[in-house]
């Protein structure tokens, strides 16, 4: 854990000395205000609209910086040959794809940090409410599922030759999953065979990451979720992440460096 924490600690220290965080962030800042500027005929909803929009600036920066800062670390590895003078040190390839995920991982929560904080400094101050527990639990699913998507895009990168295939891939797969995923089963239902066993298949192997989104329980001040299903759910994208950082070790220590 020694050598995967050195490794992790670079990428936090890569993260941060580029601008894509600091862009992302001060546009969604700028919009989310501006949008909070204005008030239409006095709607008591807007509160409801705002929040709406600024969760959905803030899922898809985050998935932005997930994808891109996880896609390029092995491949820049190899275009700098940098990646000999860190293997050659007492870390094995196990350490090093570990380190990656722990890095971008642990700056994604960074990240997440800070833009949920601007979120409830937000909407607290339109609705005087600060249901603390709730932005707790959708700061820890919204954590989760990017480790799962980190997971995946590293896969990606010891698959791919290109950071930028590998980018436009994994955005797609995951805009995907979150968009389709939970009506893959219904649209097999209605097809016939072979067609319904492959897509049903594929319906229970994806990781839905659909279940971590819970943006509407924020939006609509719903209740806390159950502490269990909290738990099973972390349980969930530990298992999947576990299993993509397995499948992008196999592959990369089977990968001729040269």
């Amino acid at each position: 854990m020694i050598n995967a924490w050195a490794v992790a600690l670079v990428v936090i220290k890569e993260l941060y000395r580029r601008k894509d965080f600091y862009v992302l962030f001060i546009l969604t800042a700028l919009i989310t205000l501006m949008l909070g500027a204005l008030n239409f005929f006095n709607d008591r909803q807007i509160a409801r609209y705002l929040k709406e929009i600024c969760l959905l600036l803030i899922w898809l920066s985050a998935l932005a910086i997930a994808v891109v800062t996880s896609a390029r670390q092995i491949p820049a590895e190899r275009e700098n040959r940098t990646i000999f003078p860190l293997l050659a040190k007492p870390i094995t390839r196990a350490q090093v794809v570990a380190g990656k995920f722990l890095g971008c991982w642990l700056a994604c929560g960074l990240v997440l940090a800070v833009f949920y904080l601007f979120f409830v400094v937000i909407s607290g101050s339109r609705e005087h409410l600060w249901p603390l527990a709730n932005y707790f639990q959708a700061i820890w699913l919204h954590w989760w599922m990017l480790a799962v998507v980190i997971a995946m895009t590293l896969l990606g990168s010891v698959v791919f030759s290109a950071p930028s295939a590998n980018v436009t891939i994994s955005m797609l797969v995951v805009i995907g999953i979150l968009l389709l995923g939970r009506h893959l089963h219904q649209v097999a239902l209605r097809l016939t065979e072979p067609g319904q066993t492959i897509l049903s298949v594929l319906y229970f192997a994806l990781p839905h990451l659909e279940f971590f989104d819970v943006r509407d329980l924020i939006i609509h001040d719903w209740g806390l979720i159950p502490w269990s299903i909290l738990g099973l759910a972390t349980l969930y994208a530990a298992g999947y992440t576990a299993l993509f950082l397995t499948a992008a070790w196999l592959v990369f220590r089977r990968q001729n460096l040269n």
